[in-house]
């Protein structure tokens, strides 16, 4: 079911687009798995969109992320790659780098923060990716492309995509999910966040995606304003919790 260590099982959140709820869902996922006893820490590697602060760029999302945790863990830890503007990471680094900073978006910085996150020993580690499945990096030392998908697989993740239900959600699902098992990993489960609070057929839609994405379904979202809300429409018994 993904990357095993001593006490420790760690879960990639991606999403079928940017803007799909996947922070709002990891949110929920670790209050649901902080209600059953479990130690929960999360890592998000790479944000673009932060705020200056004294402590120095920080993001909502990862904010959000930190606060849940029930390990403290600092700012740092949980988003070590803060980038200003809210745009593609790769060009945000770029933009950035002009200015005189220098930001590694390397998969060997990403896996370094992962690994100091593992070897605390969570009962689960919370991942959440940037935007959509294959966010480009940039190239690597060699000059060829990289993905965040790419740290995943070497990492063999398991994977928990969340779906934003709106019109085009059915092939931007599957072409994830396919991505995905093409990476040679395992969907272990799916959320439907229902984006777009007038979606025509929205159950048909669900009813639809459960069939084509052969993966379990833990948990249908409405609109919400909390993820403390959303703790009850999520079922973990397919992840073992």
């Amino acid at each position: 079911m993904g990357h095993i260590s001593a006490n420790s099982r760690a879960f990639f959140v991606t999403g079928t687009d940017t803007e799909v709820g996947k922070t709002f869902t990891a949110v929920a996922l670790i209050r649901a798995l902080n209600e059953k006893g479990l130690s929960t820490a999360a890592y998000k590697p790479i944000s673009a969109g932060c705020t200056a602060t004294p402590e120095g760029w920080q993001n909502e999302d990862a904010l959000a992320l930190q606060q849940v945790c029930s390990m403290p863990l600092s700012y740092q830890e949980i988003n070590p790659l803060a980038l200003p503007l809210a745009i593609a990471p790769h060009i945000a680094a770029q933009q950035y780098r002009q200015d005189g900073h220098v930001i590694d978006l390397s998969l060997a910085k990403i896996k370094e923060g992962f690994s100091h996150l593992l070897a605390k020993q969570a009962d689960v580690l919370m991942i959440e990716g940037a935007g959509g499945w294959r966010l480009p990096l940039g190239n690597d030392a060699n000059g060829e492309a990289s993905y965040l998908s790419d740290f995943v697989a070497q990492q063999n993740l398991a994977v928990i995509i969340v779906v934003g239900m709106r019109l085009g959600c059915l092939n931007h699902a599957m072409l994830t999910a396919d991505s995905v098992r093409q990476h040679g990993l395992k969907v272990v489960g799916w959320v439907a966040n229902q984006v777009d609070p007038d979606m025509p057929y929205l159950a048909e839609n669900i009813s639809s995606l459960a069939q084509l994405l052969a993966a379990p379904l833990l948990g249908i979202l409405p609109r919400l304003d909390d993820p403390t809300q959303a703790v009850k429409y999520l079922d973990l018994s397919a992840l073992g919790y």
